[in-house]
């Protein structure tokens, strides 16, 4: 009974209650302002005629659906002071089964706050569209389910906070996006194929989806971002069907805590990370524990990179660093310059080949399928995956450098770096970085070998790298500057030397323990066994 203007003063208490004031009594004999009244009062003098006309033009609306003042009476329940506190009104509405097709008096019932237009018992109902509700400003929880609602209209900027539209035939939700205040939704039983229009729902804590057409874990990227959303039913949904559902929800909704009627457990939300998006730590793991179970299937040899004892590390030089940064030519120069001691060891990749790279040279260029074959037969020490490209670094590269009593130098990828340090070898890792993102963003591009897409990758991960180097101390061995590949060079070079024992380092203080056999190289002694001081 939230009203409309055209009881006039008719329906109007004859002086505002105060907040104490007791509900009026009996109701027929005070109505509050703005309230229509639950039927026309019959005077004595009234000819029957007329009212018997009335009765009949409220039987024929009636069966037409339409709703009016009489019958909206009945279903008023719930005393209670209206939003301003001066008027005493009917707060609540329940008329379920009805066979109601027309709501619009209900424009007129401003203060109402719940309404249930529900079918729960026989009748279904059969409004098409929802219209009369625009004035419900009060309006917090809503039910209309059981109709026939094939869109979402007429709920605008209403402060619904529990909507129920279940068992309709709505195919979308975009009439959605203005209802901000909504905490739970229930769209069970309908036809919708796509959550667009519940996103920005920053409230919403329930979603109810169940028995619909939702057939793509993509639709979920729509509710991925809401932060109070805890409940998520999707039964009877096509999606459920597609492999891997279960810890792909879980992994694009890490906020649920119940998903489609079962409780989602830490471990399972673990489980879902690890194996969509799973930290740098674990890739490395699971790829060190596939290249030893590949191996351990192959016949085995003593290895010359274990020699000559067991005991000893082998000594390897690993070079990494962004996309173009400077670690190729790098590389290929300290193997030039130490030719006595280094020789570059290409990996292996599925990408094809830059312009200016040389096959064997550069890269092993192969196919997926030849990675495949290597891989399965235990050919690599370690692999990662990089833009979408696989790498991989061959057993055969190291062990026909270590052949021929030699250091391998090789460049990485960081991806490349967390999978070789799970290997028994235990390289030195420089990290060649440039400090100037502007003028690397523009060599990128001026070598018009990448997209633009590469080309943001690449600059962003040189945050990403220097982040690691402050995060982990002691994981790099060296931080090198490339903006300027002379200077790096020089840097570079006077580093392996200190390396080698070539050239006593200039702060002897930082040597940690004394220079030791790691492994002989053309007649000289390998690495400090120290912690070298950052180079930038």
């Amino acid at each position: 009974m939230a009203g409309g203007e055209q009881n006039g003063r008719e329906g109007r208490l004859e002086r505002p209650l105060s907040p104490s004031h007791e509900p009026p009594q009996p109701l027929a004999q005070a109505f509050p302002e703005e309230q229509p009244q639950p039927g026309p009062p019959h005077r004595e003098d009234e000819p029957e005629a007329d009212r018997e006309e009335e009765e009949s033009e409220r039987s024929e609306d009636q069966l037409k659906g339409v709703l009016d003042g009489d019958t909206t009476a009945e279903g008023l329940h719930t005393l209670g002071y209206s939003a301003p506190g001066t008027e005493y009104v009917y707060l609540h509405l329940s008329l379920p089964g009805r066979g109601l097709s027309d709501i619009s008096i209900l424009s007129g019932y401003i203060h109402l706050q719940k309404m249930d237009l529900s079918s729960n018992k026989i009748n279904v109902n059969e409004i098409e569209e929802i219209t009369g509700l625009e004035k419900c400003h009060s309006l917090t929880q809503l039910s209309l389910s059981h109709n026939r609602l094939t869109a979402i209209r007429g709920l605008e900027n209403l402060p619904i906070r529990i909507l129920n539209l279940s068992f309709n035939q709505i195919e979308k939700v975009n009439g959605l996006k203005s209802v901000k205040a909504l905490r739970k939704v229930d769209l069970s039983s309908n036809k919708i194929n796509s959550l667009q229009g519940l996103e920005e729902h920053n409230l919403l804590e329930v979603i109810n989806l169940e028995d619909n057409q939702v057939a793509e874990l993509s639709e979920l990227k729509w509710i991925e971002d809401l932060p109070l959303l805890r409940v998520l039913n999707l039964l009877k949904n096509p999606l459920q069907e597609q492999e891997g559902y279960w810890l792909s929800a879980i992994f694009m909704l890490l906020q649920v805590t119940e998903l489609d009627l079962k409780k989602v457990s830490v471990e399972e939300k673990v489980a879902a990370v690890n194996k969509e998006d799973p930290p740098p730590e674990v890739v490395a793991a699971e790829d060190h524990r596939r290249q030893v179970f590949y191996n351990s299937k192959q016949p085995q040899r003593v290895l010359d990179s274990t020699l000559p004892g067991a005991d000893e590390s082998y000594p390897m030089l690993v070079l990494l660093g962004p996309l173009a940064g400077g670690k190729r030519q790098l590389s290929l120069k300290i193997c030039r310059e130490f030719k006595n001691f280094f020789r570059f060891g290409p990996c292996h990749t599925t990408r094809t080949a830059y312009f200016g790279e040389v096959n064997r040279l550069d890269y092993y260029f192969i196919s997926q399928g030849e990675f495949d074959e290597m891989e399965k037969a235990g050919k690599f020490l370690a692999t990662y995956k990089y833009s979408g490209h696989r790498y991989g670094l061959g057993r055969d590269t190291v062990e026909s450098i270590a052949r021929e009593g030699l250091a391998a130098c090789i460049h990485l990828e960081i991806e490349g770096v967390h999978s070789l340090k799970n290997t028994h070898f235990k390289p030195r890792y420089v990290l060649l970085v440039p400090k100037d993102k502007g003028k690397y963003e523009e060599h990128l591009r001026r070598t018009g070998l990448f997209s633009r897409p590469e080309i943001e990758e690449a600059v962003s991960r040189v945050d990403m790298y220097l982040q690691i180097n402050q995060d982990s101390p002691g994981y790099l061995d060296a931080v090198i500057n490339t903006d300027e590949l002379d200077e790096a060079f020089t840097e570079l070079a006077l580093l392996v030397k200190t390396y080698l024992g070539l050239e006593q380092p200039e702060s002897p203080d930082n040597i940690q323990g004394t220079k030791s056999r790691a492994g002989e190289v053309a007649g000289n002694y390998w690495f400090y066994q120290q912690n070298i001081p950052t180079c930038c």
